[in-house]
């Protein structure tokens, strides 16, 4: 379906996007995963047309995205992160408004508009402005503004940026039900819950810079079945390399202001590795350990939580 290939994008003397490949397939969920201003936006924004790469090539359904090629991109469906909404508006209005620009008119439009508003639940809230609306009620609406010519690929970027647990499950609920009727979904997230739960396959991105492509069960085996410790207090490097050279399997992977985040293998055993700790005497005011997950892929290759 989409097919990236050394695709690259500066703004001045900042590589925001570093030669990355990737292909999605018809029907999957591929996820692009990492914090904010890894790149993540701006490789949709160049998928999508509105910027134009440094050097690279993207095919859509095996033909190739150019500047001229406007009636391949009437395949993409696009829901940016900034809500693309008319306030004033109530919902209907909005929809007729989006679906005519996509030259959709008369009962074809009516029909699908009906549709949409009953899987994003905002049937009953259809007649009333937007202004009224909560922030996951806009975000639904938002969202299914990019379905209404009903896009073969649809570009979901950051699609429950600040909104309420809430919002989030329904958000969440639609874009398994959009999957599940056909639509193969590229969505770009740094929740890595958000990631675990909806996607077919991930690519892990910092820097612009992919680090990690494959299922989650393939990205934590390219990094190794490690576990992270998280400890705050008045610890440095120095204070932990005795550990370190005691206990085989674990690792420094970075230092912040009174936190130090380390990794060890599953050959190691957590308990030993803590009681050496305390029994040395270290400064610990809390420790957390992270098993095997795709929290602590993130962090053996970026060297940062994901949060960050």
């Amino acid at each position: 379906m989409l097919k990236v290939s050394n695709l690259t994008k500066s703004f001045d003397r900042v590589l925001a996007v570093d030669h990355i490949f990737f292909h999605i397939s018809i029907g999957e969920i591929f996820g692009f995963l990492g914090p904010n201003g890894a790149g993540k936006t701006t490789t949709i924004n160049m998928i999508c047309g509105l910027l134009n790469p440094d050097a690279g090539e993207i095919e859509l359904d095996g033909q190739v995205l150019t500047p001229d090629r406007t009636g391949l991109r009437h395949k993409l469906g696009v829901v940016p992160q900034e809500i693309a909404l008319y306030e004033e508006l109530n919902a209907y209005e909005n929809l007729r408004f989006w679906g005519r620009l996509y030259d959709l008119s008369g009962n074809a439009l009516k029909g699908r508009i009906h549709e949409l508003l009953q899987l994003s639940g905002l049937a009953e809230r259809a007649r009333d402005r937007v202004k009224t609306y909560s922030s996951g009620m806009k975000r639904r609406l938002n969202m299914i503004a990019g379905l209404l010519h009903r896009p073969a690929l649809l570009l979901l970027d950051e699609p429950t940026v600040g909104i309420d647990p809430q919002g989030r499950h329904n958000i969440l609920d639609s874009v398994r039900e959009i999957a599940a009727q056909g639509t193969t979904i590229l969505y770009t997230t740094h929740y890595l819950d958000e990631a675990e739960a909806l996607c077919d396959r991930l690519a892990i991105i910092d820097h612009g810079r992919i680090l990690a492509m494959g299922t989650e069960g393939e990205i934590k085996s390219i990094v190794g079945e490690n576990a992270i410790i998280r400890i705050t207090g008045d610890i440095s490097k120095e204070d932990i390399e005795p550990l370190t050279s005691r206990f085989a399997h674990l690792k420094i992977e970075s230092q912040k202001e009174r936190e130090l985040l380390l990794s060890f293998s599953t050959a190691e055993r957590a308990g030993d590795i803590i009681e050496a700790m305390y029994a040395s005497g270290l400064d610990i005011e809390n420790l957390q350990i992270k098993e095997p997950s795709l929290d602590s892929a993130f962090i053996k290759l970026t060297g940062r939580e994901l949060r960050d």
